[in-house]
């Protein structure tokens, strides 16, 4: 595999996983396997998330469960996770719909043992689809002093929320990009891969990743 040049992280793929077949298919010893393999090959690894389930309505509605009982899998995937692979750097989640159920997450992590304010990052799953109100600034505020990761924030949710993150991450570029002829004027079919149109899009987000905890984890967002 490529090795990696700076520091990166690793998103599990539960939003695909539990999308198409309403739960998980991938065993936590492959997902352990598998990211060894990163580790080894790639290197720089800074965390990997854990087997989350996330708690959009939809995904409620293919798993059949509770959002309870999806917090209660995600809190036990990272301890499954670090029982397998101590080694290793997992990021525990926080997942839940309202701002209560996040803050029932963190007290099921405190139960379990896991001390979330001792974590170098934490993340913070199912506020995509809600960035654009001020739902997912209430959730992160409500989390503080936690450092946090917020998955698939867009360019108007860390406008609103890059204050309260250490990092966050996105596929807004891609996505934007897949039903387009390709923008960077090279020659393939889309620039959804595209390293160009990729570092462009981060060129828009630079100037909103200006806080110290940003700049502490990756030395400012030069």
């Amino acid at each position: 595999m490529p090795q990696a040049v700076c520091a990166w992280a690793l998103d599990s793929g539960g939003f695909s996983e539990l999308s198409l077949f309403s739960g998980w298919q991938t065993s936590a010893r492959q997902y352990v396997a598998e990211v060894r393999r990163y580790v080894d090959e790639i290197g720089s690894l800074l965390w990997a998330a854990p087997q989350d389930w996330m708690c959009e309505p939809v995904m409620l509605a293919k798993t059949g469960l509770s959002v309870e009982e999806h917090q209660r899998r995600s809190v036990a995937s990272v301890l499954e996770l670090r029982d397998l692979a101590p080694e290793l750097p997992w990021a525990p989640v926080l997942q839940g719909w309202r701002r209560e159920d996040y803050l029932r997450c963190w007290e099921m992590y405190d139960a379990a043992g896991v001390d979330l304010g001792a974590e170098p990052i934490v993340g913070v799953g199912s506020v995509c689809r809600r960035q654009h109100t001020t739902e997912a600034l209430s959730i992160f505020e409500a989390l503080q002093p936690l450092r946090l990761h917020g998955f698939g924030l867009k360019l108007g949710g860390l406008r609103q929320s890059a204050h309260l993150l250490t990092s966050a991450d996105s596929m807004a570029w891609s996505f934007a990009a897949r039903k387009r002829a390709p923008m960077c004027g090279r020659a393939h079919s889309s620039c959804a891969n595209c390293f160009a149109w990729a570092m462009s899009w981060r060129a828009s987000v630079a100037p909103l990743l200006a806080g110290p905890a940003q700049q502490a984890l990756f030395g400012g967002a030069s």
